[in-house]
């Protein structure tokens, strides 16, 4: 196992983190993503510690809190360190009936804390995220609680999921205007079916110095192979079956896994290793969150840390799975063609995402 340090900070993670969206299973989806018990849920963050992982992700919605209260009694008799382990977790997902009982305002962020600090057993969340971007809340009530809490010690470092790229380096702005606390890592979907985030996320990742987290790196399992068609083999069963997301072009996913099976043979490896080595093979990714429903799959995903893809092999997936560029970039692509010398470097945040892709 290897580490890389959270966007600016001198703390160290995991290249793989332990995600908890499987634990319990009482949630809005019927136990769709996974129904874990609490003895299950031990032992599965007990392999994931042996396999030298120091990250645990989390959010206060998971099964209503189920996730968190699991993921801290498995700490307990499990008799970790604290500060052994990197404890994520998050807020803004819907608690219960109220106006108040969803999203980033001062008010939610403040109650849910206290309420995910008990269920986890502990008296400091090491990253505390956003969990989504809140159309009501004004970025710098969100931050000026954030900072209150790192100020108050509930809270070490701060992040943010599923938000926009302007609006991070709008609330990084305001942090540093003010003297505050300011965005670590954004937690973000990324996969060989889903590269959005090259766009306009990953340049701004790179300028501003903010670490990427990934979540469902094998889009909800169909880039582990199982969903595509292979011969006379039949499609398997799966959580796809009952929630189908996240939403992806299932024709390129299918390209795209074809090679993703030819290299797979060619290692003697399963495809979900490769879907993962290639996310981890990207310089911008930090730690790449990976869950399980049987320990036979997560051992499969421990073992992807060990697949080194060759230059070659990423090309093909790069190309295989590459999106039509955006405008703008489309257009900085063509207009900045001759710009920069050939060999020499691009100065750091200015390289064009997908430059030269169709």
């Amino acid at each position: 196992m290897k580490y890389n340090r959270l966007g600016r900070t001198g703390l160290y993670v995991s290249q793989l983190c332990m995600g908890t969206w499987t634990f319990s299973g009482r949630n809005y989806f019927g136990g769709a993503i996974g129904t874990l018990d609490q003895k299950t849920a031990t032992q599965f963050i007990g392999r994931a510690l042996e396999a030298r992982i120091n990250f645990i992700d989390t959010a206060d919605v998971y099964s209503f809190g189920d996730s968190e209260e699991m993921t801290g009694k498995a700490l307990k008799d499990l008799g970790v360190v604290r500060s052994d382990v990197v404890l994520a977790t998050k807020v803004f997902g819907r608690m219960g009936p109220g106006p108040n009982d969803i999203g980033a305002s001062r008010g939610h962020i403040m109650d849910g804390v206290a309420r995910s600090l008990e269920r986890l057993q502990t008296d400091h969340i090491d990253l505390y995220q956003i969990h989504h971007s809140d159309i009501a809340t004004g970025v710098e009530e969100t931050m000026r609680a954030l900072d209150d809490l790192v100020r108050q010690g509930m809270v070490r470092y701060v992040g943010v999921s599923n938000w926009e790229a302007w609006k991070i380096v709008k609330a990084n702005g305001v942090a540093e205007k003010n003297g505050w606390t300011r965005i670590e890592a954004h937690q973000a979907y990324y996969s060989l079916a889903g590269r959005d985030l090259e766009q306009e996320h990953v340049p701004m990742m790179a300028s501003e110095d903010v670490g990427c987290l990934v979540w469902s790196p094998l889009s909800g399992g169909y880039m582990a192979g199982k969903y595509t068609p292979d011969g006379d083999k039949p499609v398997e069963p799966g959580r796809r079956a009952n929630f189908d997301f996240p939403p992806l072009d299932k024709d390129k996913a299918d390209r795209t896994v074809v090679v993703m099976r030819e290299i797979a043979k060619a290692h003697g490896v399963s495809v979900a290793r490769v879907g993962l080595a290639w996310v981890r093979s990207k310089p911008f990714i930090t730690s790449t969150i990976i869950g399980a429903t049987t320990i036979e799959q997560l051992n499969d995903n421990l073992e992807s840390i060990t697949l080194e893809l060759s230059p070659e092999e990423i090309a093909r997936l790069d190309d295989v799975s590459a999106d039509r560029q955006q405008y703008p970039y489309w257009m900085i692509s063509r207009n900045n063609s001759t710009r920069i010398p050939t060999g020499e470097p691009v100065p750091p945040g200015n390289a064009t995402p997908g430059a030269g892709k169709k």
